[in-house]
């Protein structure tokens, strides 16, 4: 383990306060805003070295960019991502497990691995989209992807 440097435990911290995955770029954008003293490499190293060690979990979005984002769930699991806001969910694992078993198993594979992300829109971001479709003022969101989770 690597000990705990000033620049690591603000962008611990930063995580901490996020419910939802966010890029290294949102990360020191927050961390600049807040006053924190950190490069966008050291930034990216922390989230690289936290990520190893378990510590964060990563996807990548479907333009390819790494997420990062601390989560209660320790080990195998799966999520489901709003591409406009980034609110997160857990999703069931025993749908998506027995799923995956299954495929593996009409296609005679055994030992199967996976990594499974959704993305889609979220209720809110659903609702803003409609609303300014039909142009009118939505009633929920600011539009703002680093919006949520934030205190």
């Amino acid at each position: 383990m690597q000990r705990m440097t000033r620049q690591r435990q603000s962008v611990y911290e930063e995580l901490e306060r996020l419910d939802d995955f966010r890029s290294a770029q949102q990360i020191f954008d927050d961390l600049q805003r807040q006053g924190h003293r950190v490069g966008l490499a050291t930034v990216y190293r922390n989230l690289q070295s936290l990520s190893e060690s378990d510590e964060v979990d990563v996807l990548r979005a479907a333009d390819g960019e790494c997420l990062y984002r601390l989560c209660a769930a320790h080990g195998h699991h799966h999520h489901l991502v709003c591409r406009n806001c980034g609110h997160t969910e857990e999703i069931s694992m025993a749908d998506v497990e027995s799923w995956v078993t299954e495929i593996a198993r009409s296609h005679g594979y055994t030992a199967v691995e996976h990594s499974i992300e959704l993305f889609g829109l979220c209720a809110d971001c659903t609702a803003e989209l409609a609303a300014e479709t039909a142009g009118t003022p939505p009633s929920v969101s600011t539009g703002a992807p680093s919006a949520r989770g934030e205190n």
